[in-house]
């Protein structure tokens, strides 16, 4: 029974956040399985353009270091974010919730070209965070029972808890920065005077994740007008 609920559970989970959270987990267990070593996944910018290993491009952002606190810690905020997002002010709206994904990963990319960081995942996190924080401002948020501020103030709490763990604040104020660039460029700039949307969806990742729209000019032909199907009465007529 619990092994159902936990299948239900996960089935139940929007397309890109089960995907992404699926791809963390598995990179993870194969660390820890000694399948490969996080020296395989790193960001390198040598290894990527000299030696051809583009895939560092993407598993950079899957590994949030071994089994422990800080890893359950990543993935339950990543889990629950990236699913409120893709629930809430996404629904319905997937190759937008990739695009987001894309840019996000594009600007920490970038930037990873000018600084040594290795694993960008956390930093993809707190990007998660703080643009759901900012489309929920009027949230009240309770932190282990110790804090209560609104949701604004989250991605900021998180940070301060991380340089409490000794951790370096530069991944998070990362991840900060280019939320704050994605919901500036996404939802403050289109409605300022003389502003507009900068951020236009690739019309092939709507083709791809978007479901199409009924076309509203459809005209069906008379016979599969609703009115001129046969009832019971008509299907027993027939059949006499």
């Amino acid at each position: 029974m619990a092994y159902q609920g936990l299948a239900q559970e996960y089935l139940g989970m929007p397309a890109v956040t089960r995907a992404y959270t699926t791809a963390c987990v598995l990179t993870t267990a194969a660390v820890q399985l000694e399948f490969i070593t996080p020296f395989q996944l790193y960001f390198n910018p040598d290894l990527i353009f000299r030696k051809l290993q583009v895939w560092r491009l993407i598993t950079n952002f899957l590994f949030f270091g071994p089994l422990g606190f800080s890893f359950f810690f990543n993935m339950i905020f990543l889990y629950r974010y990236c699913r409120m997002l893709e629930e809430g002010s996404f629904r319905g709206r997937t190759a937008d919730f990739v695009f987001m994904f894309l840019f996000g990963g594009f600007l920490m990319t970038l930037f990873g070209l000018f600084a040594s960081l290795f694993f960008l995942g956390q930093a993809f996190t707190i990007m998660l965070v703080y643009v759901w924080s900012r489309r929920n401002p009027y949230i009240r948020m309770n932190f282990f029972g110790l804090l209560n501020f609104q949701a604004p103030f989250l991605p900021w709490v998180l940070m301060g808890f991380s340089l409490l763990l000794g951790n370096s604040i530069i991944i998070d104020l990362l991840g900060i920065a280019v939320g704050h660039i994605y919901y500036f460029l996404e939802d403050v700039f289109p409605n300022q005077p003389g502003g507009k949307k900068l951020l236009l969806t690739p019309s092939f990742l709507k083709m791809v994740f978007d479901t199409p729209e009924e076309d509203p000019n459809y005209n069906p032909l008379p016979e599969d007008h609703p009115e001129n199907q046969p009832g019971d009465q008509d299907l027993d007529q027939q059949q006499q």
